[in-house]
């Protein structure tokens, strides 16, 4: 790790890699983060950059190829979902997330993002992790904004939100979510 570290530093500063920060645009250099949707959100929750540029210490590196290792725990790994999720960083996942998380998926480009229609349909049918989808049927009409299926579903509480705990509890029983929540080269 010490290696891949210093190699994304500038070779004038190698020598000091343990007290240097790596730049977030040299960091998303990375094979497993290149082509990964989260990859600005992976730099943002790993990063304890005081500037709150994203950049990262060999600390912040180390820690996220720990838990993006096989050897990391299913709740490691659900803990850092959770906070790559939570778009706007306020300790939940509500309607907001859903939609940023679908627009990281399908892509942030005018040509491949969803109409608002296509955005409802999708939110609205969303089950929680391996539960399959569906439709709404015929003759269902929905309201403007009527609770997503997955926020329904994984909100205990029924506080509108998905808390981490909401979240774990999702996670904990979809047996491929630790095989997948993983990075690869």
């Amino acid at each position: 790790a010490y290696k891949r570290f210093s190699e994304l530093l500038p070779k004038e500063e190698r020598e000091n890699a343990c007290s240097a920060r790596v730049p977030k645009s040299q960091i998303l250099t990375l094979p497993e983060l290149r082509a990964n949707p989260f990859q600005h959100r992976i730099c943002h929750v790993f990063s304890t950059s005081e500037t709150r540029d994203d950049s990262m210490s060999f600390e912040d590196f180390l820690d996220m190829l720990s838990v993006f290792s096989d050897s990391a725990t299913s709740d490691v790994k659900s803990h850092y979902a959770f906070r790559i999720f939570d778009f706007d960083d306020d300790g939940t996942l509500d309607r907001k997330d859903l939609e940023q998380l679908v627009n990281c998926l399908t892509g942030q480009g005018e040509e491949s993002r969803l109409s608002s229609a296509e955005m409802e349909q999708l939110i609205q049918n969303v089950r929680p992790f391996g539960q399959g989808t569906g439709p709404a049927g015929p003759g269902t009409e929905l309201s403007a904004h009527p609770p997503p299926q997955i926020l329904e579903e994984s909100d205990i509480d029924k506080d509108g939100t998905i808390n981490l705990s909401e979240f774990q509890h999702v996670v904990s029983r979809s047996p491929d979510f630790a095989r997948c929540a993983g990075v690869r080269r």
